[in-house]
Parts: C-alpha cells; sequence; structure tokens
C-alpha cells in the first residue's frame, strides 16, 4: 500500500501545477466545509496512486481500469466509484470516450447532516468494501440527473446552494446503496482487516451523540480492545496496518467532529458537551477542542 497521502490542498496544487483546468472555482480554504464537481471529459492523465484526505465519488462512464489496493477492476459500462480515502487508487483510460462527472468533498461538507451521519453506518467508502456499483439504464439516467444536478447549481450564484447540493449527493448515496455495496464475506478478509472493522464498527455505532445523559462509553484503545476481547497492542497495530493511522489518533478524531457537530448544532452548554464525550473536567475538554481547532469551544460555537 502507498504511504503517501494526498492532501485536498495537495490537489489542487498538482492539476494547477500540471495546468489542468478541471473546475469553474478552486478556491479552497484548509478547515472549511467543500465540495467541487467536474466533468470527466479531462480525465485522461493518469493521476497519482496515492491514499487520500478527502472524499471523492466517480459516475464513469466510458471504459477503464482501476488500480485499487492490491486490485484491479475493469469499467465496461456505467458505474459509480466511492472509493476509500484510505485505499491508494488510480485510472486508467481504455479508449478516449469519457463522460460522466466527479466530486470531492472534505469531511467539513459530510458533518452536520442527519442523513449523512446514516451514511457512516453503511458500508460506503469502507476499506472492506466493494467500490465499485454498476448501474442500469434506469439507474444511469437518474445518476446523470443528480450529478448534473450538482454540476448546475455549484456552478450558479444560488444562496442555498450547499443545501441543494447535499440534497442530491445524498441521492447518490442511496442509489449506491438502493443498488447494494456489496460488502466483502469478513471469512475472505485479512485479520488485521476484520479487527480494524469490528473496530469501526463500535466506533462508528456511538454517534451521534443523543443526549448528555449517555455519554461516550467507549473512548480508549483500551475500552475497545477489552470489548473486543484482545490485547490493546493488538488492535493498536492491526489498525495502523489498514489506516495509517494509530487507534487514539481515529478515536480523538471521531470525538473532535462530533464536538463540533454538537457544538453547532445542539444548544447544550460547553459542559454538558464535554461531559457527554467523556471529559469530566470543562478544562479538559477546553485543551481537548484548542488542541484539534486552535480556538476555544466558546468562540467556535458562538460562530455559528
Amino acid at each position: 500500500m502507498s504511504d503517501q497521502l494526498e492532501t485536498i490542498e495537495d490537489y489542487y496544487r498538482r492539476i494547477r501545477k500540471n495546468q489542468i483546468k478541471l473546475f469553474d472555482s478552486e478556491d479552497f480554504e484548509m478547515g472549511k466545509s467543500h465540495f467541487n464537481i467536474s466533468m470527466r471529459k479531462y480525465c485522461s492523465f493518469k493521476s497519482p496512486y496515492n491514499r487520500r484526505d478527502y472524499y471523492k465519488i466517480s459516475f464513469i462512464i466510458g471504459k477503464g481500469t482501476i488500480h485499487y489496493g492490491a486490485h484491479q477492476l475493469y469499467i465496461d459500462r456505467p458505474a459509480l466509484f466511492f472509493p476509500s480515502p484510505s485505499i491508494p487508487y488510480t485510472w486508467e483510460c481504455d479508449g478516449d470516450f469519457q463522460e460522466g462527472y466527479f466530486c470531492l468533498f472534505n469531511q467539513e461538507f459530510f458533518n452536520g447532516n442527519s442523513e449523512f451521519n446514516l451514511f457512516k453506518k453503511t458500508s460506503l467508502f469502507k476499506e472492506w468494501s466493494k467500490p465499485v456499483v454498476f448501474l442500469t439504464d434506469e439507474q444511469t439516467q437518474l445518476a446523470t440527473l443528480y450529478f448534473e444536478q450538482m454540476y448546475r447549481i455549484n456552478n450558479s450564484v444560488y444562496p442555498y446552494r450547499c443545501s441543494s447540493i447535499k440534497s442530491n449527493l445524498a441521492s447518490v448515496l442511496h442509489l449506491a446503496l438502493e443498488n447494494r455495496v456489496e460488502d466483502i464475506s469478513p471469512n475472505e478478509l485479512p485479520a488485521n482487516v476484520r479487527l480494524y472493522k469490528l473496530f469501526d464498527e463500535l466506533l462508528t455505532k456511538q454517534f451521534p451523540l443523543d443526549s448528555p445523559a449517555y455519554p461516550l462509553a467507549l473512548r480508549t484503545p483500551s475500552d475497545f480492545a477489552d470489548h473486543l476481547n484482545v490485547h490493546v497492542n493488538h488492535l493498536n497495530s492491526s489498525v495502523k496496518s489498514v489506516t495509517h493511522l494509530t487507534t487514539t489518533q481515529i478515536i480523538k478524531d471521531k470525538m473532535f467532529e462530533e464536538s463540533k457537530n454538537l457544538l453547532k448544532y445542539t444548544n447544550w452548554d460547553i459542559a454538558q458537551i464535554g461531559y457527554t464525550l467523556g471529559f469530566e473536567q470543562p478544562s479538559h475538554f477546553n485543551n481537548f477542542f484548542k488542541k484539534h481547532a486552535q480556538t476555544s469551544p466558546l468562540k467556535f460555537k458562538n460562530a455559528f
């Protein structure tokens, strides 16, 4: 697996360096919610074989080969491609006829939406799921409609375009799930990926947090290891081998993501949010949030 991680900033730097005009708008502010979409007619160049720190969905009309982790997938009919950001991949065209769209978005765009919270509990974008969904003629027409809408709205001045884009993006994700993103059988997975899958499912099921009366139960690698009946060192090494991140990093990132959602979308006070996330002292939560956001929870909450 490639150890290179392409950030969304790296992506924009790369296409500008290569003088590739993919988007009508290439403005990107680090840490802000971000979405962009382009037609696939510019996809004849080969992208680097890297992991990414952003999500990407491709609506592929045309033939070619996806190199995805240790696998090669040949595409010969309309398909949706939902790669896991932690799996390196690249695309090789087979022929000049390439149509469709692709969109990319960061974690911030994926946050704060109840429907997107539902998708986080599914197999979409997971390391163990099959990333390609082949489409029937009827589904191809639907996918074309959703992507055309996102493309049109993204290039408009409509003041509620973000909400409209999220609605169409959710329709794309529902289309994929309706058509079934087939999960690889757990028995077909390597032992380290099986353990990571169990850890990820346990972590994801804890969110979103519904009430200060039910604080976060599993907060540390040891908590998860005990629940899974494995040694914490074995859990840590398995998680690191699949994601290139530590178990602690993944847990803390998830807690930080949830803390932002609670600050933005609930009327809970700072102490309640900290307690619900497992911080007994408000000062501990303040320190945790400042470390990740470079601002205090109160200033972050007051900005919305």
